[in-house]
């Protein structure tokens, strides 16, 4: 699978830009603030539906105007698959697959598979759980792009409930009991549905980040992934989903008093973690500056082998990445991309570590091929 042509109209600081791609490496190189990064987040966009910056659309807009529009060509088994994506803040995206207007986000998720390092990575080692659930759900929907719809439900029956909850609190009323048990059974669905997801992809995730981090690290160290719930382990073994679904709801009426006094809704996956341990320890706040770079770059290599062992070879994407490791993880990293189908990197600068390939300039939101 690789993208053979990217346009952009009005996307972040390009007014309109058309180029084409090749298979294997193209690295875009340009100083900082010119451009390079906007182009590899509107292929992210393509992929995902979502930008890996921001979680808001309307920095996505060129300023000055109300929408901005993506089109991408896709080529996979043999095939070219046409992208279109219009995002007007406020509004549902306008969605397009080969020229066919398609209102549902999962038939077009999925169809280009991406996986991007950058340097806001190191957050899913030494930040907070957010950015290691946002990992896991984004891999989840590449590899199962009807996920799109479980999550998009799991968020859905969130903030529902969470308005409910917000306004007795705030109101100081007497709760409806009956209209707690709707929104409880509604939102515990959802999320036995996505815990499952979550669960069964760290089990499937886990050797391939292994063998990355020991790639990465030349052997030393070893990692460990864990999902921890706020939902009790037993609910979550257990394979029958009623049975998940009833440990769920026992689980918010056991919280329910907190929860009334908050506003809040305290149990599910929006509250849980993906833990990260390194030689039996908790990699965040024990692992170095070093080590937490390995971790973060295997597990995105995880999730690049776990994809492509699952038949589509998906885009990497190293966004500025080089100037952020020393010189022997640049080599290692190099050596475990070597093989990918497409590879787009940018760079401030062309390193000598760099592989070889294609070459773009991108100076003030243009984009040249290098003589």
């Amino acid at each position: 699978m690789y993208l053979s042509r990217l346009e952009l109209t009005d996307f972040r600081s390009y007014r309109c830009a058309a180029l084409e791609l090749d298979p294997g490496v193209n690295v875009f190189v340009g100083s900082n603030g010119q451009g390079k990064t906007n182009l590899v987040e509107a292929v992210c966009y393509l992929a995902l539906l979502r930008s890996h910056r921001t979680a808001t659309d309307a920095p996505l807009v060129r300023q000055g105007s109300e929408r901005a529009v993506l089109h991408g060509e896709v080529l996979t088994s043999g095939r070219r698959i046409d992208l279109d994506v219009e995002i007007v803040p406020g509004r549902a995206n306008r969605l397009r697959v080969n020229g066919h207007a398609t209102r549902r986000a999962r038939d077009l998720v999925g169809i280009l598979r991406v996986v991007i390092f950058a340097p806001e990575d190191l957050a899913l080692v030494k930040g907070d759980p957010a950015a290691r659930r946002d990992y896991l759900d984004d891999v989840l929907v590449e590899l199962r792009p009807r996920l799109y719809a479980v999550r998009a439900d799991y968020e859905k029956a969130l903030r529902q409930r969470n308005a409910f909850l917000r306004a007795v609190a705030q109101d100081g009323r007497r709760v409806d009991r009956n209209s707690l048990d709707v929104w409880n059974l509604h939102f515990a669905r959802a999320a036995a549905a996505l815990l499952g997801a979550r669960r069964r992809l760290v089990h499937e995730l886990a050797p391939f980040v292994e063998k990355a981090y020991a790639a990465i690290s030349g052997g030393s160290g070893a990692v460990r992934l864990e999902y921890r719930s706020t939902v009790p382990e037993e609910v979550l073994q257990d394979a029958n989903e009623e049975t998940r679904i009833a440990g769920i709801l026992a689980a918010l009426r056991k919280l329910q008093d907190a929860e009334l006094a908050r506003g809040l809704t305290l149990v599910g996956p929006h509250r849980d973690d993906l833990n990260l341990e390194l030689d039996n320890r908790p990699a965040r706040g024990y692992a170095s500056h070093g080590e937490s770079w390995s971790y973060a770059l295997a597990l995105r290599l995880g999730a690049y082998e776990l994809l492509r062992s699952d038949g589509e070879t998906p885009v990497m994407i190293l966004d500025d990445v080089y100037a952020e490791l020393d010189q022997q993880r640049r080599r290692r990293l190099t050596g475990c991309v070597r093989g990918a189908e497409q590879l787009l990197i940018t760079s401030a600068v062309d390193e000598p570590d760099l592989p070889v390939g294609r070459r773009y300039v991108v100076h003030e939101s243009q984009v040249h091929v290098a003589d």
